[in-house]
């Protein structure tokens, strides 16, 4: 009996066997196990891993906001409360059509003063690309931070995808962020 169960194993073994062939050959079991269907799908083009991918630079004044009570502006105890960038993180990924897609993210910290309470910060984001004085990409977010009661402080984080570089500006593009009303200038720091 066991011989039996072998030998039919066997032989069912054989025949899907026999049914693969190599990708897109007349075997559609082979093509079922590897592929899900009985076609070969069109094959895929692989993304450019080593591309170029500069640090993202901060624009001047662009690295925090502060915002104070009563018109005391500079005076440490009238500040209500301060938005500052912590990390910055980019990702770049080249295309076979020889374009780069960027993907950036910007994390920050919202923090309480003297003078502020807890409640939700509106926090302006600017995200620019460009390549000398011509912008590639210019994205603005407005994210919200809230800073619940009895906490003094509070994270915010923004991640911009799809970010597409032309061909023609892959090795020598730029990328900049800032808070605030400030778009991105000629004087920036590294991030």
């Amino acid at each position: 009996m066991r011989a039996k169960a072998g030998l039919a194993l066997a032989t069912l073994g054989l025949t899907a066997l026999a049914g693969c062939g190599a990708p897109g050959e007349s075997g559609t079991l082979g093509n079922m196990v590897l592929f899900a269907g009985p076609t070969v799908p069109p094959p895929q083009k692989a993304a450019v891993e080593d591309v170029y991918c500069p640090p993202v630079d901060i624009v001047d004044g662009g690295s925090a906001i502060q915002a104070f009570a009563g018109g005391r502006v500079g005076d440490t105890g009238g500040l209500r409360s301060q938005i500052a960038i912590s990390q910055l993180a980019r990702e770049c990924t080249g295309r076979p059509d020889g374009t780069t897609v960027v993907k950036v993210g910007v994390e920050g910290r919202a923090l309480l003063g003297v003078g502020g309470g807890a409640g939700r910060y509106d926090v302006p984001v600017h995200i620019v690309v460009k390549r000398g004085s011509t912008v590639i990409a210019n994205r603005s977010k407005q994210v919200a931070v809230a800073i619940p009661a009895g906490d003094n402080q509070a994270t915010f984080a923004v991640v911009e995808e799809g970010i597409v570089v032309p061909s023609s500006d892959v090795n020598s593009f730029e990328i900049e962020v800032g808070l605030g009303g400030q778009k991105a200038a000629t004087g920036r720091r590294r991030g």
